[in-house]
């Protein structure tokens, strides 16, 4: 009783052992995992402030779409462990019996167990491998390619954020700014130095305004919203974006760009990639031209009703006869799976080119309506907005200096942001273009 006692003690605190193992083990686990994912104070925070960098992190790991093209290469690496397999052997029992009226084994004449193996000839493993692995190089390449369109559109919802707020900014400066200049028209207009049309007028202005709050207040929603979305947060979380919409030039080397996108670019890569793997399965559909044979060897036993020899070897050769199909189809289709992806490779081609060309002109000409901008334009739209307030309130204008005044001003402010909001895009389109950081 005492050794079975002491080997029952000895197996319970190997499962506790066990157990303390396994739940330090899962700790670890935790948290490496939780090493990839923002911070947890920001997680559970309501209020997430990120710049562009953050947010991009943020979405790589989230995003579904990139987990689902991430999931292609764990697919095409199945089909690489496939290809280097070879076919399996074939084993088959077969038996002759002289049946009598109790059918036992006393009425058999033999039994014979066979093993048969096929051969791969014309290097067909070899092209399937061959195959296998640039479809790993184009699952890669596409995954790449992912990051690269994903990105656009991130940088793109974070950046339409950041205008619509500078929008709603100068909305409520010139909603604020016009109550003032209405207040002051009232009381003009209890002294009787302007007429009541002029007041209706001014009144109009401050609802135009107030509109235009309205308006930017739905278009900053929205572009939040949009941003939530893509970064998989909840509709009552608050963001602040800490990478604002400022103009930094940038002088990009474009015959750099022009020659590294043609090498580097991700989706003229995985085109390259698949060329390369059906280049692979036209060698291997012209393989199939050559039959596999099938090889094998048995072992007869006699049994009582058998022969006088109660043991035989044999060996079997089988191999299919290539007079009707010699794989046509598969080389034709083959063939026209090729030229499918040289045309498509030729047509990435060309569209890498012109993505930078017209990424790259755009650019240009943004960046000189920024600069034209900056020159002075924006400072005299402030200041003569600014000088005809004030003359205004002294009487020295009309009101409809004043109003012109205003709308000019607010219209080329609104450019300017227009105008630098384009020129960021046109940013990330080139980046889009060459595949690469460009400043």
């Amino acid at each position: 009783m005492m050794p079975f006692l002491r080997i029952l003690n000895s197996l319970i605190l190997l499962l506790v052992i066990w157990n303390m193992l396994s739940l330090r083990a899962e700790a670890q686990s935790n948290q490496d995992t939780s090493s990839h994912l923002p911070p947890q104070s920001a997680l559970d925070s309501s209020t997430v402030t990120l710049s562009l960098n953050e947010a991009l992190s943020w979405f790589f790991e989230k995003n579904l779409d990139l987990l689902i093209t991430k999931y292609g290469i764990d697919y095409a690496k199945g089909q690489a462990i496939t290809a280097k397999l070879f076919p399996n052997p074939i084993f088959s029992l077969s038996g002759a019996a002289a049946f009598t009226q109790r059918q036992t084994f006393e009425g058999t004449r033999s039994i014979t167990p066979q093993i048969q193996q096929m051969f791969l000839l014309a290097g067909k493993r070899g092209y399937r491998i061959e195959s296998a692995e640039y479809g790993i190089k184009s699952a890669e390449a596409a995954f790449s390619d992912a990051i690269r369109e994903l990105t656009l559109t991130l940088k793109d919802t974070y950046f339409q954020v950041q205008l619509a707020t500078r929008r709603l900014e100068l909305a409520k400066e010139n909603q604020e700014r016009f109550r003032r200049i209405l207040t002051i028209g009232e009381l003009r207009f209890k002294k009787g130095f302007i007429a009541e049309v002029d007041l209706i007028r001014l009144r109009l202005q401050a609802v135009d305004f107030g509109a235009q709050v309205i308006k930017f207040t739905q278009e900053s929603q929205t572009a939040l919203n949009d941003l939530r979305l893509l970064l998989a947060l909840t509709p009552d979380t608050a963001l602040v974006l800490t990478t604002d919409l400022v103009y930094r030039r940038v002088t990009p080397n474009i015959e750099r760009i022009r020659q590294e996108a043609l090498e580097k670019r991700p989706d003229l890569q995985a085109r390259k990639f698949d060329l390369s793997q059906q280049e692979a399965n036209l060698k291997l559909a012209k393989a199939f031209r050559y039959p596999d044979p099938l090889v094998g060897g048995n072992f007869t036993m006699q049994g009582p009703q058998g022969g006088g020899n109660q043991q035989l070897y044999g060996l079997n050769l089988q191999i299919p006869l290539p007079v009707f199909d010699r794989n046509q189809g598969g080389i034709a289709q083959a063939e026209v799976a090729m030229q499918t992806a040289q045309a498509d490779l030729r047509k990435t081609t060309l569209k890498v080119q012109n993505d930078i060309e017209v990424a790259y002109q755009n650019l240009t000409q943004s960046q000189r309506l920024i600069e034209a901008y900056q020159a002075g334009v924006l400072e005299d739209a402030r200041t003569t907005f600014s000088i005809l307030e004030k003359a205004y309130q002294k009487g020295g204008v009309t009101l409809i200096d004043l109003l012109d005044a205003a709308r000019t001003s607010r219209t080329i402010l609104q450019n300017y942001l227009e105008a630098l909001f384009e020129y960021q895009q046109n940013l990330f389109l080139l980046e889009k273009a060459a595949g690469q950081d460009v400043s």
